[in-house]
């Protein structure tokens, strides 16, 4: 299921965010900047921008469906996107376009009326099949290709904000800053 990938100029990219209803996004490499460090007892620690966070809760409270769709898993990040009011973390997920596609059918929303931002070749297939596939600026050379928005920010270094920000902005929105609870 691919849909065809052709170059689009800046207003109808800009038209495109307009119609959006859901937003989907990877964790490592796009919420995260991929990097991992390894504490001595075993424990993975992850770093994500407050940016980010904080565009996904506008996002949220905007009533925009909000999903993260990780191959990996991390109770601590889990834990920060739901205190940001993010409810479709979904973590170990072997197969991403099952998942995503999944999700979107409980919200009766079709996948062309979703943005999916990924980094990694597990990410492809959701790029591909969302209405607008978007990745990172230091993503794979695969889903750059892919994707319809290559945003000028790295993973996890305010992507998820460039894209969150392009969208509600296309559409009148953005300024929630009296509205998000502190990050």
């Amino acid at each position: 299921m691919e849909k065809d990938v052709l170059p689009l100029c800046e207003m109808d990219l800009l038209q495109r965010f307009s119609t959006l209803k859901a937003m989907a996004f990877d964790m490592d490499g796009v919420l995260t900047d991929g990097g991992l460090w390894i504490l001595p007892e075993g424990e993975w620690v992850r770093r994500m921008h407050i940016r980010d966070g904080y565009a996904l809760q506008a996002a949220v409270k905007e009533g925009y469906p909000v999903m993260v769709i990780s191959v990996s898993a991390s109770s601590p990040v889990e834990q920060r996107l739901r205190n940001l009011g993010v409810t479709e973390v979904h973590m170990g997920v072997a197969d991403k376009l099952a998942c995503m596609l999944d999700i979107l059918s409980g919200h009766r929303i079709d996948p062309g009326d979703c943005l999916f931002m990924g980094d990694a070749l597990p990410d492809l297939e959701c790029v591909r099949t969302a209405g607008i596939g978007c990745c990172p600026a230091d993503a794979a050379s695969e889903v750059r290709e892919a994707s319809e928005y290559v945003s000028p920010f790295s993973g996890g270094e305010g992507c998820v904000r460039d894209v969150i920000e392009r969208v509600m902005r296309s559409r009148g929105g953005w300024s929630h800053a009296d509205e998000v609870k502190s990050l």
